[in-house]
């Protein structure tokens, strides 16, 4: 399978300056084939083809004295602005069939120089390399110094280059993972376990562990609110307002970024430690326009949820994911009786059948384990439904012994 892995890029003044023109000529080529596509659509005309897109946009755009400036940036650049313009249509086409899982895509829409993320692709054919000193040698930009925060477990196919609302250039590396490497890696287990997510604890296990909830944006309100209010008091187009702009999503960088690391450091030890994982199926949209919206997306159940399962894919893990509408707190999980709904305030209660007292959090994850098909052994043989797709998300090696870097 396919992974990201992401470092901090760290350019001088130069550097910045030429990052820049990638970014915008890459933008223009984006912007000029969305165009070309309308142009057609609204004439009743054929779409254009790639090809033709490349040599119009691309090659022939070079020799004009508007378009003369193409030339300064990677070729390679400009021709993946057009198979991102070519994958955003195709998605959206797919979406409209009704072929394409998840929300509605909408159309391409022109990107901006003001947009909150600028990005490039270079691919193997650019001839970008890993200098023998760490660096990341970019055709037409340099060698841009690189934080190794980890190592490349295998050697990377593409890198892309973005520059994101706070200001911050990273490098996200494309690899294609080792099977026989990751089975080598992690243990064997025959452990089973449910998990209940809950806002009071972020997640109560079904053998009784309780991960306590770290609500990071909860804890930095303060800071947020302070630099939201000095950004609204900065007048608009002044260069006060752009740092007082960055001071604010850089503060929203810095918890997203806590909160990604909890997920990841987490995820990988329940998949360490078990075989097999339950959990429940959550709403997370619907829960999200309720008065508890604030806590739902600080707590990031969706992020988490996709991270193990990538990973359980990745590591030869089982991940079952059972139905909301399971009744996982109104069962005992001593007896099975089913008692009716409870009010939210209510975390203890004794079940009428067996007279046993239980916990509403860890009642609800036994019941997840249970609903899962976990409660029989999973080795050698198959739990649930099976094996779920892979995510498409930026991986995480916490835990795992490092490996020689990958040049």
């Amino acid at each position: 399978m396919q992974l990201r892995y992401s470092f901090r890029l760290y350019p001088d003044t130069g550097q910045r300056t030429a990052l820049a023109q990638a970014f915008g000529c890459a933008r223009i080529v984006f912007n000029d084939a969305v165009r070309a596509r309308e142009d057609a659509r609204r004439a009743g005309a054929a779409f254009p083809t790639a090809g033709e897109l490349s040599r119009k946009l691309i090659t022939e755009a070079k020799r004009t004295v508007e378009r003369a400036w193409l030339g300064k940036v990677s070729s390679v650049v400009l021709q993946q602005a057009l198979r991102d313009a070519e994958a955003a249509y195709r998605n959206f086409f797919a979406s409209l069939k009704g072929e394409r899982k998840g929300a509605k895509t909408g159309a391409p829409r022109f990107k901006s120089r003001k947009d909150n993320r600028q990005s490039i692709r270079f691919t193997a054919n650019a001839r970008w390399s890993i200098t023998g000193s760490g660096r990341l040698n970019l055709p037409k930009i340099g060698a841009v110094k690189v934080e190794w925060s980890r190592t490349l477990p295998t050697a990377p196919s593409s890198v892309t280059v973005i520059k994101d609302a706070a200001g911050r250039y990273v490098a996200s590396f494309v690899i294609d993972t080792d099977p026989a490497a990751d089975a080598h890696r992690m243990p064997d287990s025959d452990q089973m376990v449910g998990i209940d997510l809950g806002l009071t604890h972020f997640a109560v296990l079904s053998d009784g562990r309780v991960i306590d909830s770290p609500r990071f944006l909860r804890r930095a309100e303060k800071k947020l609110k302070k630099a939201q209010r000095d950004l609204s008091r900065k007048q608009k187009g002044s260069k006060n307002r752009e740092k007082a702009r960055l001071k604010v999503a850089r503060a929203h960088a810095q918890v997203a970024d806590a909160r990604r690391e909890f997920h990841h450091q987490l995820s990988t030890k329940l998949i360490r430690e078990n075989q097999a994982i339950g959990v429940e199926d959550l709403a997370v949209k619907g829960l999200a326009r309720t008065r508890l919206a604030k806590s739902v997306q600080d707590a990031g159940w969706a992020q988490f949820v996709a991270m193990l399962e990538y990973k359980a894919v990745r590591y030869g893990r089982t991940l079952v994911k059972i139905s909301r509408f399971e009744p996982t707190s109104q069962t005992c999980s001593t007896c099975g009786v089913k008692d009716g709904p409870k009010p939210l305030h209510i975390r203890e209660w004794t079940c009428p059948a067996c007279g046993t007292d239980r916990d509403r959090d860890h009642n609800a994850a036994k019941n997840v384990k249970t609903a899962a098909g976990l409660a029989v052994a999973a080795c050698g043989a198959q739990v649930g439904p099976g094996l779920v797709p892979a995510q498409r998300d930026e991986a995480g090696s916490h835990g795992f012994s490092p490996g020689p870097r990958a040049a």
